[in-house]
């Protein structure tokens, strides 16, 4: 999919559960502007480093919910925050806090998953083979030691 639909799909979806909130449970958003309360800096430091930025910012926290999100996924804590406090004021914002959240947290899963990290010795490469059943000759075992030097040409 691409990144419109994404977005678009994301707005409706927040728009729908804000509406049924707001409707059906008397649920009120906050009414402050973003840039009223925060700047620039704060939207690329929350995007980049979401745990530090949290703890060490005037963001409002507590609660074993808040402490979780911010343990676990601390982007979806952020476009959490995001949407109540935000929604009503800066929806784009909001949006992008979410696609943020869903894109970021799947890429760093994604990345740092077991065997996505390959070594490099003498122009072989050790690492986990993508097929289990694999005769790969080169690969190495959680019991395997790799013996290496390091010479200054």
């Amino acid at each position: 999919m691409n990144i419109v639909f994404k977005s678009v799909l994301i707005f409706l979806t927040l728009l729908a559960a804000s509406s049924l909130l707001i409707e059906y449970f008397g649920y009120e958003f906050g009414t402050v502007n973003y840039f009223d309360k925060r700047g620039v800096f704060f939207l690329f430091f929350v995007t980049l480093f979401p745990r530090l930025t949290l703890l060490f910012s005037s963001v409002p926290f507590g609660g074993i919910a808040w402490w979780l999100g911010w343990v676990f996924c601390p982007r979806f804590l952020v476009a959490i925050l995001a949407t109540v406090n935000y929604f009503q004021t800066n929806p784009i914002l909001v949006v992008m806090s979410w696609l943020v959240a869903f894109g970021g947290e799947g890429l760093e899963k994604w990345t740092f998953r077991p065997g996505r990290v390959s070594f490099y010795y003498h122009g072989q490469t050790y690492g986990r083979p993508k097929n289990t059943q694999s005769t790969n000759k080169n690969h190495i075992g959680d019991s395997d030691t790799i013996e290496a030097e390091f010479r200054r040409k």
